[in-house]
């Protein structure tokens, strides 16, 4: 990572991070961890597309998702005794959400570009939501 990498990345936690981790935590109804891999999720050329692409492929995907399993308290409770961790990280320029995220041990895995496909938030939501659904 760069400096104007390293910029973009102290930025964005300073300045947006705050606000999605706070949502994140609101919708799950309680701190779960984030462990977010910064140094992996950039791709050199398209650094003036992250401030929009981040929180819609790393971020509102959660939100959207823990508010739909945590809309009642058998979610709620589900999801609190399973869930231990989120990681975050970009190994390898998934794209499609089928093959992004994982859930084992109680670690929730998106492993995910971080510009493919950034509108296609209801995708990540829903593939989201169908794995939490099947592993709770």
């Amino acid at each position: 990572m760069g400096l104007k990498e390293n910029r973009f990345s102290k930025t964005f936690q300073d300045e947006q991070f705050p606000q999605l981790k706070a949502q994140i935590i609101e919708a799950a109804g309680f701190n779960v961890p984030l462990n977010i891999e910064w140094a992996n999720l950039f791709e050199d050329r398209f650094l003036h597309l992250y401030n929009d692409s981040y929180p819609k492929i790393y971020f509102l995907p959660f939100i959207e998702a823990f508010k739909s399993i945590t809309a009642d308290d058998m979610g709620k409770e589900a999801l609190a005794e399973s869930l231990k961790e989120i990681h975050i990280t970009n190994t390898q320029d998934h794209h499609n959400p089928s093959n992004a995220f994982s859930f084992s041990n109680g670690i929730l895995t998106l492993d995910h570009s971080p510009i493919l496909n950034a509108d296609d938030v209801d995708s990540r939501t829903k593939v989201l939501v169908d794995l939490l659904e099947n592993n709770l």
